[in-house]
């Protein structure tokens, strides 16, 4: 795709402006792809098995084009707007992102989403006889007809509780300190856009801890013997979600392109 084609597609009116900016990432579940740029752009780009596969220089040949086109396009809204790229001192710029970076990591809600990620790779990995003895028991069950038993609907509920604990496992952390660093930086360069952008980053992160607590009840359901453990992950991030909330207390009135609702007064 050259650069005149990225503004074509960026000028459809079809499409929602910014919608890929606070989303999940989770194009399968969502309903508003064909709304999304970020999606329809993937998708012609990478529309082949070669050119998903990270392993195959397609991929890589696609994703450096995309990278090139963008670059130049930065550059001429750079210049339409009087801002010399060449000008900035990148060394300074460098030292400040690290510094950015430190103190983000020293949060305790960037720690605490860190620590969460880390349970959940604990638990998986300690429960792995578990998960596979649940599904030979219900394919047993399933063999057996037993009358009135839908058991493909557990199988159903489980493998979902595991794929939104996977989906959001680390990127909960991701946003946090994506939007920790929006307010680090609004507060260091004065830049009314950075807080804003914080709180939409953030918002992301409170949808993925309140999925993730329901997921984790699921599985609680379908494990009681799991009820520690468990219990344990629910508070952990009912904990989380509080520092979330306590940090960004704008978060939650964020509207997000597409996904949320405006209010009507």
């Amino acid at each position: 795709m050259d650069k005149e084609q990225l503004k074509k597609l960026a000028k459809d009116p079809g499409f929602i402006s910014g919608i890929y900016n606070y989303c999940d990432r989770w194009c399968e579940r969502c309903p508003l792809t064909s709304r999304c740029m970020n999606y329809a752009l993937n998708k012609d780009e990478f529309d082949s098995q070669e050119s998903k596969d990270i392993t195959n220089q397609a991929f890589w040949d696609n994703l450096h084009g995309i990278f090139q086109v963008t670059l130049e396009m930065v550059k001429e809204s750079a210049e339409e707007m009087g801002i010399d790229l060449n000008a900035i001192d990148h060394e300074e710029f460098a030292e400040q992102q690290e510094m950015v970076h430190k103190i983000v990591k020293d949060q305790p809600h960037a720690k605490a989403a860190f620590a969460y990620a880390d349970m959940v790779d604990k638990w998986f990995d300690s429960n792995e006889d578990l998960l596979k003895n649940k599904a030979e028991e219900l394919l047993m069950l399933a063999r057996a007809e037993i009358p009135g038993v839908r058991l493909d609907k557990d199988a159903l509920k489980i493998q979902d509780y595991l794929e939104i604990v996977r989906w959001y496992q680390h990127q909960i952390h991701v946003k946090i300190c994506r939007a920790a660093s929006g307010m680090i930086r609004g507060e260091l360069e004065h830049v009314e856009y950075f807080p804003e952008d914080a709180n939409g980053s953030a918002k992301v992160a409170i949808i993925g801890i309140e999925r993730s607590i329901a997921a984790w009840g699921g599985l609680l359901d379908q494990f009681p013997d799991q009820d520690n453990p468990i219990l344990d992950v629910l508070v952990a991030l009912k904990k989380l979600l509080r520092q979330v909330d306590a940090a960004f207390p704008d978060a939650r009135a964020f509207i997000r392109p597409g996904f949320d609702a405006r209010k009507i007064n």
